[in-house]
């Protein structure tokens, strides 16, 4: 696998040759967080973004994982989510559920998406309310520095705008400090209703991962990442900065062409 970690402030970046080596390595990443959290607290409390994240983890199917991944410790969230039927396209539980839940053996209870039947606002509610009742419980752990929840794994996509989550620039959803789970209905991009975590539970996870593939991105992987002047404009995913956890960016070279410590290495 033709693979080039560097570690910088922003994180560690793993930037891979194609999809096939980003595929292998970000499932296996995942592999060994769950194997490690299970050991530690008996649980795995995952959250999902949508987009071309999930053809990415169709490696986690293999017959391989079936025997080394104990499913029965895994829960399943989202990051965001669109407020549509649960059947509809746009739906990031449909798209995880066709190409991945369906195919582990995952139980079913573990498994929390939103009620499609609410609007945004409410649903954004009943979803942190419900976050709030597992962090109780301690299915989801606890920040120590915050109540906030301390999900074992976020994995994040990002957009050529920057937007993390639905958490798009310049919008008011990124300001937000008290709430663990909000919504918008003007989303720039369709549709334009969406639940989303906020940037102080995706900044309490242990581990936060973002996927980013395609050169049509490499301008904001750029702003994103490296070392930038003051007046740069500030991305959603440059907020991105785990308090205590550990920052992961998995990039194919289209994606990181624009980075200097690549540009300055080749």
């Amino acid at each position: 696998m033709s693979l080039r970690r560097i570690l910088k402030s922003r994180g560690e970046l793993r930037i891979h040759e194609n999809l096939d080596e980003l595929s292998t390595d970000l499932v296996e990443y995942i592999s060994e967080l769950s194997e490690a959290s299970v050991k530690e607290r008996g649980a795995f409390a995952i959250a999902l973004s949508g987009g071309s994240l999930i053809g990415l983890l169709g490696r986690l199917c293999e017959a391989h994982y079936n025997k080394t991944i104990d499913w029965a410790k895994w829960y399943i969230f989202w990051v965001d989510e669109r407020v549509v039927a649960k059947s509809h396209t746009d739906s990031n539980y449909r798209l995880a559920k066709d190409g991945l839940l369906s195919r582990v053996p995952i139980i079913s209870s573990h498994v929390h998406s939103i009620n499609d039947s609410l609007t945004a606002e409410d649903a954004a509610s009943e979803y942190e309310f419900g976050i709030r009742q597992l962090v109780k419980t301690r299915v989801i752990d606890v920040s120590d520095i915050s109540d906030c929840p301390k999900f074992d794994l976020i994995l994040l996509v990002m957009g050529p705008d920057g937007h993390v989550a639905s958490l798009f620039p310049d919008q008011p959803a990124l300001a937000m400090k008290d709430e663990w789970v909000t919504f918008i209905t003007d989303s720039p991009e369709p549709p334009p209703e969406r639940i989303t975590f906020t940037l102080p539970v995706i900044n309490s996870a242990s581990n936060v991962a973002v996927v980013v593939t395609d050169g049509s991105k490499a301008e904001a992987v750029h702003l994103a990442i490296d070392d930038i002047g003051s007046d740069c404009p500030s991305l959603p995913a440059r907020m991105v900065q785990p308090s205590k956890g550990k920052l992961v960016w998995f990039l194919d070279k289209q994606a990181a062409s624009k980075l200097h410590c690549v540009q300055l290495s080749e």
